[in-house]
């Protein structure tokens, strides 16, 4: 039976950043009243109609009231990391929202661990749903915490889920998100081809077992429009969805589309790891796909990509493009290269 769809109030935490930015758009076109909660350190591009909030996520408590204020029917929190995160969510909220929204990560998955190579070596069954075994250790990024993102050595979106789904004040939705692409992205996944295209390469070499790996992506606009469907349907409440496109390229497939938007007439050629640069071997096991299932969504609540592939990575191609200033590339990628001469 179909739920009730409302353009009740929206709260957004962490709403200027390169996903929550599009989920206010996404809301806001939606027709829904939105408040997004920022440290006022990203301003611009939202619009007009939109409330903002100051503040700093890590105290929310210190908000508390103003935040209350905005009396929201929806908070979507897209910057919880931590177990902290989520337990001064839900006190501040608990009672007060009718619904939550927890932006999650399919870093969950056991799948995730066994491509760390972390576990015995059995590879997990691809596509995984929302019910797959999620990861047998906690903090994976721990070891890789430093001074100035120390935040990372708590980081678990395993911890953040159990604490959001587990307060009755609340009717939560989790949101598990792929690989995010898109103009914005802060990590510019696209740079290492675009701009090796742009440097007038005839082929660019893939060690062969990353070229054979795949991995669920998704363009931000369609998660952010994903986000918004699931805040205006009460059907999505106390769920957990995957997002994401639903086919999962290869890499050597996703360069060659990415070419395609760069107008690069080259090839993706793999080279056989005994053949590959030692220093330039990556730490994964390229045998652990990361599919998801993503009919869920799609299914309950009739979810659809509101762009298609080529656009999407037209736009996010042209957007690294004018980003990309670096000239010569020969010297950062010549071990690579070499492989290709022999």
């Amino acid at each position: 039976m179909p739920g009730r769809t409302h353009k009740d109030p929206v709260l957004v935490l962490g709403g200027t950043g390169f996903i929550g930015r599009e989920i206010v758009l996404a809301l806001a076109e939606a027709g829904h009243p939105v408040t997004v909660f920022h440290r006022g350190h990203t301003p611009g591009g939202l619009p007009e109609s939109v409330d903002r909030l100051l503040g700093d996520r890590r105290q929310l408590c210190r908000h508390a009231d103003e935040l209350r204020a905005a009396r929201p029917h929806v908070v979507v929190d897209v910057i919880a990391y931590t177990e902290s995160d989520a337990t001064a969510c839900v006190q501040l909220f608990g009672g007060v929202a009718e619904r939550l929204v927890v932006i999650s990560s399919q870093d969950v998955y056991r799948a995730y661990e066994r491509f760390l190579g972390v576990g015995d070596g059995t590879l997990e069954a691809v596509p995984y749903t929302e019910e797959a075994p999620l990861r047998d250790h906690r903090y994976p990024y721990r070891d890789h915490s430093t001074g100035h993102d120390a935040w990372l050595a708590e980081y678990d979106k395993i911890l953040v889920e159990r604490v959001a789904m587990t307060d009755d004040r609340l009717k939560t939705t989790v949101l598990r998100l792929p690989m995010v692409y898109g103009p914005g992205d802060r990590q510019q996944r696209l740079a290492p081809y675009v701009q090796r295209m742009g440097d007038g390469r005839e082929a660019i070499p893939l060690e062969a077992g990353h070229a054979g790996w795949r991995w669920t992506r998704g363009y931000v606009t369609n998660l952010a429009h994903a986000i918004a469907l699931v805040c205006g349907d009460d059907r999505a409440a106390g769920r957990v969805y995957n997002l994401g496109e639903p086919d999962a390229l290869s890499e050597a497939e996703w360069v060659t589309e990415v070419g395609r938007a760069a107008g690069w007439s080259g090839r993706v050629t793999p080279i056989e790891r005994s053949r590959w640069p030692t220093e330039r071997q990556l730490p994964y096991d390229w045998n652990q796909d990361l599919i998801a299932d993503t009919t869920g969504l799609r299914d309950e609540l009739g979810y659809a990509e509101p762009i298609d592939r080529d656009e999407a990575l037209r736009r996010t191609v042209e957007w690294q493009q004018r980003r990309d200033q670096r000239g010569d590339l020969s010297e950062e990628y010549a071990a690579e290269d070499r492989c290709l001469e022999r």
